[in-house]
């Protein structure tokens, strides 16, 4: 078998096969060893940044922080998002600016795109990294023909970029800007064509197509038998979206939760625990000054990434909420209990009570399912007591159900509360076609400090 996907690595400069054995023997690590290995690897990367990155060395003094030897982990400033956007060539490491190395970027939650590097060993290994984390389910990025429902650039050369790295991927696109039901309907003809082997992407796209193959009366594994899995990214899956798509698909759920400047850092094992990759970076739950919670404890998530010399993500803000599940452990490596949202989707209620937006979108969602023809909703803020259900259906939600939400908001929420609810016939995306499910539009710059600094 021509492994096509390998080649296109060791072609773009990456020595996949090494990274793999090397990988490997990360895993073997436990215990006090796979301890020792972190704390030396996270000493080891911030100190070349510190000696070697000139941007980094900066960022250090402003916070003043000026010790480069010897450290103390836990005073190491936070980097954030904002920190890092700007000119990518003044922020890479000296001895890598004239060097090949992977150069990337993202949306950016904030709508401003987050441009990014990775040196090629590092990437390297995050791919050794996601070929594992898959095969664990029996996926071979060689071989298994991958149904992705991403988004995609509608033209220039980036269109046909996304497109040769698909073919060289061994995926199909399905591009997710405009899930109506023509477009479903010639999705699921494709799935009666090609033998796909899992579906990758965003969670709302999925469970929309999902819905779609239920109300058809079909299953999709019936109609591609050689399908085996489902992996969700990027947005929050949540039990109903499970059973919705476990329903529509005939296959099982696999939940990841990556970071595209980073790793996937923690994916689904076999019996649904979120295993946290301590191979190549690590992750800490941290309160509001930046010192670590107990386990159980929800936190703000950082993350340092242990091999990348190109570009320094030190003790990163991820902008997520997280708790790790105490006293448990797979091979030594400790689960996620838990994502709790992000720090900035925060509810500012008129009590002064913050809640996670996704309190109150859990509370509509789970009565808006039970046997609605709803397709998909998202929740924004308006002001403090005003909350705006935009949702897409066939027929406007009734009266009694509106009702029912406003109790559950009573109780789960506060008593006060408005909702406004707007039929509309789409939704609208991000460029790149995820869902935001909530969206306050009030005081966004109190939330997010008072919240997450």
């Amino acid at each position: 078998m021509i492994k096509l996907f390998d080649i296109g690595l060791k072609f773009n400069g990456m020595a996949i096969d090494k990274a793999v054995k090397v990988f490997d023997k990360l895993l073997a690590l436990d215990g006090e060893d796979l301890l020792a290995y972190q704390v030396q690897r996270r000493q080891d990367i911030f100190g070349y940044h510190a000696q070697y990155n000139p941007f980094y060395a900066k960022f250090l003094a402003h916070h003043g922080f000026w010790e480069t030897g010897i450290i103390d982990w836990k005073k190491i400033p936070v980097m954030r998002k904002s920190d890092l956007q700007g000119d990518l060539q003044l922020r890479i490491a000296t001895p890598y600016q004239n060097k090949k190395v992977f150069r990337n970027n993202t949306s950016g939650s904030n709508g401003t795109p987050f441009h990014f590097a990775k040196d090629l060993w590092c990437h390297a290994l995050t791919w050794a990294s996601y070929k594992y984390r898959f095969g664990q389910h029996g996926i071979d990025f060689n071989s298994s023909l991958q149904a992705r429902f991403y988004g995609i650039p509608l033209k220039g050369l980036k269109y046909y970029k996304e497109r040769l790295k698909d073919l060289v991927s061994t995926r199909v696109r399905f591009p997710v800007f405009n899930l109506n039901n023509e477009t479903c309907a010639g999705f699921l003809q494709q799935f009666r064509k090609q033998k796909f082997v899992y579906l990758n992407g965003y969670t709302s796209s999925l469970v929309l197509f999902a819905k779609y193959c239920i109300a058809q009366g079909v299953v999709l594994k019936d109609v591609c038998p050689s399908l085996a899995a489902c992996f969700t990214t990027s947005e929050v899956c949540d039990d109903i979206d499970r059973h919705i798509m476990e329903t529509g698909f005939g296959i099982k759920m696999i939940n990841e939760y990556g970071s595209a400047e980073l790793d996937l850092l923690a994916v689904e094992d076999s019996e649904g625990r979120w295993v946290l990759n301590e191979e190549t970076v690590y992750i800490e739950i941290v309160d509001e000054y930046g010192m670590a919670v107990p386990d159980g404890t929800a936190g703000r998530i950082l993350v340092t990434g242990l091999y990348n010399q190109a570009f320094p993500m030190i003790r990163y803000e991820l902008g997520d909420i997280g708790i790790i599940a105490p006293g448990e452990r797979v091979r030594g490596r400790r689960i996620l209990k838990s994502l709790e949202g992000r720090t900035n989707d925060v509810a500012l209620l008129p009590s002064g009570r913050k809640v996670p937006g996704l309190t109150f979108y859990y509370v509509t969602k789970s009565l808006l399912e039970k046997g609605s023809t709803i397709r998909e909703f998202v929740i924004r803020q308006e002001e403090p007591e005003l909350f705006v259900l935009e949702y897409v259906a066939d027929a406007a939600i009734n009266e009694e159900n509106k009702k029912q939400i406003q109790q559950l908001m009573d109780v789960y929420l506060e008593p006060g509360l408005q909702l406004s609810f707007e039929k509309v016939e789409s939704i609208n995306r991000t460029r790149v076609g995820k869902l935001r499910q909530f969206q306050s539009n009030i005081k966004l710059n109190v939330i997010s400090t008072e919240v997450g600094n």
